[in-house]
């Protein structure tokens, strides 16, 4: 049985501009740091949060140059195959934070059935969502919106 997520992977185009976007401006924390020979092993997560994630450059040994160069593309243009998402206290205030700092927004804090969220991209191209959850979740009109004749908590 599967107890709980430990490790996500995402790939980043260059080890340490990933550490200062994540670390620097996000706010997370080096987790490991290990140069395996083949590869740095470098993993990150939001401080007091068990789950990590690794920032692994899109080099694999097994392919050949052209296909490494075309997951590098992959990733640029945001199709890396991973993105992120996270919680916040406070969507508005975070998102204001980070655009002062220069983050691309490609969405901006919408409220939605769920909750207010909003998104941005991290130096590579790769999508980051970031939510704060509402205290009750309705379901979902169909364009979307939040139908306020029918909420439900988030155990129902």
């Amino acid at each position: 049985m599967i107890t709980r997520l430990a490790l996500t992977q995402l790939y980043v185009l260059d080890q340490q501009e990933a550490l200062d976007f994540y670390c620097g401006i996000l706010g997370m924390e080096v987790r490991s740091d290990f140069d395996l020979g083949f590869m740095r092993w470098l993993t990150i997560a939001v401080p007091g949060d068990p789950n990590e994630v690794l920032l692994e450059l899109p080099v694999r040994p097994y392919l050949d140059d052209d296909a490494n160069q075309e997951i590098r593309n992959l990733v640029t243009r945001g199709a890396g195959g991973g993105w992120l998402g996270f919680d916040t206290d406070d969507a508005e205030k975070l998102h204001a934070e980070l655009a002062s700092k220069g983050v691309e927004v490609v969405d901006p804090p919408t409220k939605r059935f769920y909750g207010t969220d909003f998104g941005i991209r991290d130096p590579f191209g790769n999508p980051i969502r970031i939510t704060e959850r509402a205290a009750i979740i309705g379901d979902p009109a169909e364009d979307g919106t939040m139908d306020p004749g029918k909420f439900r908590g988030p155990n129902d």
